[in-house]
């Protein structure tokens, strides 16, 4: 039995209740999400989506957000590639500052050169996020990477 290959690709508008469904069964927020679905990236193993995460971006600085694996594609490495691929487009982009906030994931973001920070440390620029306005509650954990 041949082991499918992971295609990436750019979210497109038709791809958005498919994402949704994946974000709702990981229990994201939804709040924001379509309004920087252009800058989402998607992996697909076999057709269906694997996981899909993105970034919102605020001049120099980004939130790295919706970052979303599906339950059978969890610990094969699927997530690190994807964020990997999130930061290195970020890097391309100028961005200096990646930061986000999760509930479930922390020693994940740490793997991938994320630090704990409190949230006063999050650059002001990112605060109009709706994920950081309310969308994640207070007791996610802020976490930030500087990119080189």
């Amino acid at each position: 039995m041949a082991i499918a290959a992971t295609v990436f690709r750019q979210a497109v508008p038709k791809d958005w209740e498919t994402v949704k469904g994946l974000l709702e069964s990981c229990s994201l927020p939804l709040d924001g999400a379509r309004q920087h679905f252009a800058d989402f990236l998607l992996a697909f193993k076999d057709d269906p989506l694997a996981a899909c995460g993105g970034l919102e971006c605020y001049g120099n600085v980004a939130l790295l957000r919706s970052v979303a694996v599906a339950p059978h594609h969890r610990g094969t490495g699927l997530g690190r590639e994807l964020c990997g691929l999130l930061l290195a487009s970020a890097k391309q982009r100028n961005i200096r500052t990646v930061v986000l906030l999760t509930e479930s994931a922390p020693k994940f973001f740490v793997k991938m050169g994320f630090e704990v920070v409190p949230r006063t440390m999050i650059p002001e620029a990112v605060n109009v996020s709706k994920e950081l306005r309310g969308a994640c509650p207070q007791t996610a954990i802020a976490m930030l990477r500087r990119l080189a």
